[in-house]
């Protein structure tokens, strides 16, 4: 199975030499529970793109310091892609800024939220509906979070799956082959803390940051969402192809 990975914002100059790009996390998170996969990424930010939605078996789109609202070339683009892929069947799996341009791509609406920053490890709640790929459905996950911009409109084909106080619409379903979520499954504690490190006292609070490292000492379900993520995957791909 081949995954296509739409990569929609770099990982900081300065933090490259350890934790190298966004899609390198997502081959590492399913990578290891699944050594048969294979993986390409193209870097739609500065316009590469693939040449079809048949290039891959499945999608991920990635997190991004970007804002959809800004709506640049290449983010309008990616949007008519993501709609061609949702009226495929193909499947496609978005994540932070992934999870807000498919809702903005389905009609929904993306704004940088009054609430300010959601930094940190966070906990959803699942909704009794926890999709069918979500194995042995918990009550609530616990993910890093990352953000500021949130969809707060939803598309009329979404259905919400997780939410928190703090953010509502923290996961997002569209029929049976795409899905999307606000939080990070693919970052790790080192990585969401030289984030935070990197922002300290510039973007981010004093008191928020405190809150937010402290957070960190919380176990996250990356490993589990990870399990669930492939199940949807190679899941959606087995019914079409039936």
């Amino acid at each position: 199975m081949k995954i296509g990975i739409l990569e929609t914002g770099f990982v900081p100059e300065d933090m490259q030499g350890e934790f190298t790009s966004y899609p390198a996390m997502f081959e590492k998170m399913l990578g290891t529970l699944d050594p048969s996969l294979h993986f390409e990424s193209w870097s739609v930010l500065i316009d590469q793109f693939p040449a079809s939605i048949n290039d891959a078996d499945a999608w991920i789109v990635t997190g991004s310091k970007h804002g959809v609202y800004e709506n640049l070339p290449w983010m309008i683009r990616l949007q008519a892609l993501l709609r061609d892929m949702v009226a495929d069947g193909i499947p496609v799996f978005g994540v932070c800024f992934g999870h807000q341009i498919l809702a903005a791509a389905m009609g929904g609406t993306v704004i940088k939220s009054d609430k300010g920053w959601g930094i940190g490890v966070h906990e959803y709640q699942l909704a009794s509906t926890a999709p069918q790929w979500i194995a042995n459905a918990p009550a609530s996950m616990h993910l890093h979070a990352f953000h500021q911009d949130q969809v707060v409109t939803l598309p009329e084909t979404a259905t919400v799956w997780a939410s928190s106080d703090f953010c509502p619409y923290a996961a997002l379903q569209y029929g049976d082959n795409a899905a999307s979520i606000q939080p990070h499954p693919e970052f790790s504690h080192d990585y969401e803390n030289a984030l935070l490190q990197s922002r300290r006292g510039t973007v981010i609070d004093e008191n928020l940051a405190e809150i937010a490292e402290k957070s960190l000492a919380h176990t996250v379900d990356g490993g589990n969402f990870a399990r669930w993520l492939l199940a949807f995957l190679h899941g959606k791909r087995t019914r079409k192809a039936a």
